[in-house]
């Protein structure tokens, strides 16, 4: 494998002050730029910690995505010398498909929605061995992901603490990430607004039924 022990795929991202959403808001206002991450979003913190704690004997490994997961794990699975396969609904763009296969990852079109997509990741998980890499829902994710606000604290330094962290909800790995950072750096007095796109807010239909629910169906893109 091509990585030592402790090597970390993600990169220490800025924290900078938005003028405009500032002066929209009255207050200051910073973004993470995540975006810059080499994968090109948050996925790659948790997915490259998990990899790095269970797939370096792994022969490969599997992931159901959207596209941010699936290019994290490809990418994280690249670097460790891995074969990736991930596996992707329908609905995802013929961009993010080639995206994926630019990383090495053979791709995998399956179902309308991701449930059909993770029913068989999981399925290729066990008939060919390889290490499902699930795309939110694993605290080994969450470690990974709760160094965005380590950074963020050590990059507005010591004594000072935002009045809000405000983040999208899709499958709450990042939500989960923020709040496992919030208790990593004594913030767990800073209120989180965790928004979610109409159409597709399944958490928020979770909190209303104070259980867990599925959608009848997913009317809008996350």
């Amino acid at each position: 494998m091509n990585c030592t022990m402790s090597e970390r795929f993600h990169l220490n991202t800025p924290l900078l002050e938005s003028g405009s959403m500032s002066k929209q808001l009255g207050t200051t206002v910073y973004l993470k730029m995540e975006n810059s991450q080499p994968s090109g979003s948050f996925k790659i913190r948790g997915i490259g910690h998990f990899c790095q704690q269970l797939a370096r004997q792994s022969r490969g490994v599997v992931c159901s995505s959207g596209g941010n997961a699936g290019m994290a794990a490809a990418f994280v699975a690249r670097k460790m010398g891995l074969p990736a396969t991930v596996v992707v609904p329908s609905s995802t763009s013929q961009l993010v498909v080639r995206r994926l296969q630019d990383q090495g990852a053979t791709v995998r079109i399956v179902g309308k929605v991701w449930d059909d997509a993770n029913a068989e990741a999981l399925r290729l998980a066990e008939t060919e061995e390889l290490t499902f890499v699930p795309p939110f829902d694993h605290p080994l994710l969450w470690e990974g992901h709760a160094s965005l606000i380590v950074e963020a604290a050590a990059s507005l330094g010591p004594g000072v603490k935002p009045g809000a962290v405000l983040l999208s909800v899709g499958g709450g790995g990042l939500l989960c990430g923020v709040i496992h950072g919030l208790k990593d750096v004594g913030w767990m007095d800073v209120p989180i607004i965790a928004m979610e796109t109409v159409g597709a807010d399944c958490f928020n239909a979770a909190i209303k039924a104070g259980k867990v629910v599925t959608l009848v169906d997913i009317t809008r893109l996350v």
